[in-house]
């Protein structure tokens, strides 16, 4: 049974969600690009509010507007019109300087190619935001060895990315996301790229995530992904078709 199809989900409105906190709004938002004389509007007024310990799936067809909706979340991007809060900041009117400090301070990041510097080795890539966030060195040791630990690869830090499996890889990059303690942990397509039992590895420490009450936000083609998510968001043509959230 999908969770699309589950008696046991209610809609987002109804819920009860004691006690967390609203970390992002979106207020009827919009996105339109312009290449010369043409325009194209891809987000036609989106209004969301994510809760603190939500685990979101985005999905919906191609084309739809996902990857434009998450680069906003992520600060990658800002709107045409309408406001984007990222906890109580407005980022909407945000110049690039501000939008580049607050996306590395408050968001975590996890693609599906995993985006990894092959250069580094493990250890240096997870700290990577923390030497951008002005920790010591001693500090980003710590808590990236730490990190290194949590997702399993302690005996593999000095190992640059070519030397290590796609699980291990987005493994790194879970750490990488997670070394700021961000607000919120962005995923786009995160198993997409993996064979089936490291995607059910990155599936658990998902898992873990939420029952630690992290904030996860997810694009995502995966039934299992979708499954193991307790809202979901299904976007149609750059409106939001419906958001529905599971009743534990």
């Amino acid at each position: 049974m999908t969770p699309l199809q589950s008696e046991s989900i209610i809609k987002p409105e109804s819920a009860v969600i004691a006690g967390q906190p609203v970390v992002a709004t979106l207020e009827n938002i919009h996105k339109t690009y312009y290449m010369g004389a043409l325009s194209v509007e891809v987000l036609h007024g989106i209004s969301l509010e994510f809760y603190h310990g939500d685990y979101i799936s985005i999905t919906g067809p191609s084309g739809c507007g996902k990857s434009t909706l998450m680069n906003i979340l992520g600060c990658l991007d800002k709107p045409t019109d309408g406001k984007y809060y990222l906890g109580n900041e407005d980022t909407s009117q945000m110049e690039d300087d501000e939008l580049s400090s607050i996306r590395g301070a408050r968001l975590g990041f996890i693609f599906q190619s995993y985006n990894l510097i092959q250069q580094l080795n493990v250890l240096e890539n997870i700290e990577m935001p923390l030497f951008y966030q002005g920790y010591s060195e001693a500090e980003s040791h710590e808590i990236g060895m730490g990190l290194a630990e949590r997702v399993g690869l302690a005996d593999r830090v000095d190992h640059k990315p070519f030397e290590l499996s796609g699980g291990q890889q987005q493994r790194v990059a879970i750490a990488r996301a997670l070394a700021v303690d961000p607000l919120i942990i962005l995923a786009d397509e995160p198993t997409g790229n993996l064979d089936s039992k490291s995607g059910a590895e990155i599936l658990n420490i998902f898992d873990e995530l939420h029952e630690q009450g992290k904030t996860l936000i997810m694009v995502t083609h995966s039934e299992e992904l979708e499954e193991r998510s307790d809202r979901w968001v299904r976007l149609l043509d750059g409106r939001v078709e419906s958001d529905e959230r599971r009743n534990n």
